[in-house]
């Protein structure tokens, strides 16, 4: 079969491989759809998986054609949703429910192999199944929906309050949905891309903002008359994070979920907020929670098949395997303008 192989950082190649075979407790996916998460380019770019010669990608859906032996829930033909977290189910944080804090997980596409390939081999219990009337690229899509939930649910946002959005790219745009959903007033969503802005205000945000042009938490008092009450970054920039604290008002969340391999550097005006307004920080990580892989995934999966999430006008850019190499060469040098890149095999 084909497969997209990571090297090391920067050496990305097209392979044949020998298709998997499933365990008693597997069964073997024919992935139909396959996102690029905003984790992978990191690791395909610059920092490396946990180990060389691996099949990337993580976010993704496909149709059952081979089971194990001991599987008795899922058959050939069934449609399936695939969450990638592994958990050790042994560990305290496991114990807990508290999944996507496990200290000895598995992960497809960095520990062990992944989705950009035509097969890729799933152990039973991460098994999700994806309705008829939900297409395989919007079933890729639920990964990061179930992080924008996850985000939205740290926040604790309630019906009526105000949500700002740092960073409408796929789980920012996922997450003003899912801010709507909650009953928030007004959702502003923050960039400084125009395009996405646009995309971000048909999908629901009350008011956009382009942080290239306008200074936000000024822009934002004069918007609502009041500072919000929660502020999501999905950036992982340090001066945005920084941003984010400097919009809320007195008791505010602000909740972090972008990651940025960076310090966070925060000038004296900054935590002279967090001590005065009393702020909430919270961190978001992945996805997960009981029962695994939790209500995330489920609340995210009915969603979309209720048409109360929508994930096609995220999607940007659909391509085959053989054109990963080439992508990731583009978005290395900046030459390409995306958002949600889906590889269909």
């Amino acid at each position: 079969m084909k497969a997209v192989r990571l090297y090391k950082a920067g050496d990305l190649r097209v392979e044949d491989i020998p298709v998997p075979e499933p365990k008693n407790k597997e069964v073997l996916v024919k992935v139909k759809a396959v996102g690029v998460c905003g984790s992978d380019i990191p690791r395909i770019l610059y920092v490396g998986a946990h180990k060389e010669k691996i099949t990337v990608g993580h976010e993704f859906s496909g149709e059952i054609v081979a089971v194990g032996k001991d599987v008795k829930s899922w058959h050939v033909g069934d449609r399936v949703v695939v969450a990638p977290l592994i958990p050790c189910y042994q560990c305290p944080s496991c114990l807990k429910g508290d999944y996507s804090l496990c200290m000895n997980y598995d992960y497809f596409g960095s520990r062990r192999d992944g989705a950009m390939a035509e097969y890729v081999v799933v152990p039973e219990g991460n098994l999700l199944r994806l309705p008829e009337n939900v297409s395989f690229e919007v079933g890729a899509m639920t990964d990061p929906a179930a992080n924008a939930w996850h985000a939205i649910w740290r926040s604790g946002v309630k019906k009526g309050e105000n949500v700002v959005i740092f960073g409408v790219g796929p789980i920012g745009m996922l997450a003003l949905q899912a801010a709507r959903i909650q009953g928030a007033k007004n959702i502003i969503a923050v960039d400084i891309i125009s395009s996405k802005l646009k995309i971000a205000e048909s999908l629901g945000a009350t008011y956009i903002i382009n942080s290239s042009e306008k200074d936000v938490s000024n822009t934002i008092l004069e918007i609502l008359g009041k500072e919000p009450e929660v502020a999501i970054d999905f950036t992982g920039v340090p001066s945005v994070q920084a941003e984010a604290i400097k919009t809320v008002g007195r008791h505010g969340r602000v909740v972090f979920l972008g990651i940025s391999h960076k310090g966070l550097n925060l000038l004296e005006e900054h935590v002279d907020r967090i001590l005065r307004y009393e702020l909430i920080i919270l961190g978001s990580w992945n996805s997960f929670s009981k029962p695994f892989p939790g209500k995330e995934w489920t609340t995210s999966i009915e969603l979309f098949a209720e048409g109360k999430m929508v994930a096609e006008p995220i999607i940007t850019h659909r391509l085959s395997l053989d054109e990963a190499p080439e992508v990731f060469r583009k978005i290395k040098e900046g030459s390409i303008e995306y958002n949600k890149i889906m590889f269909l095999p």
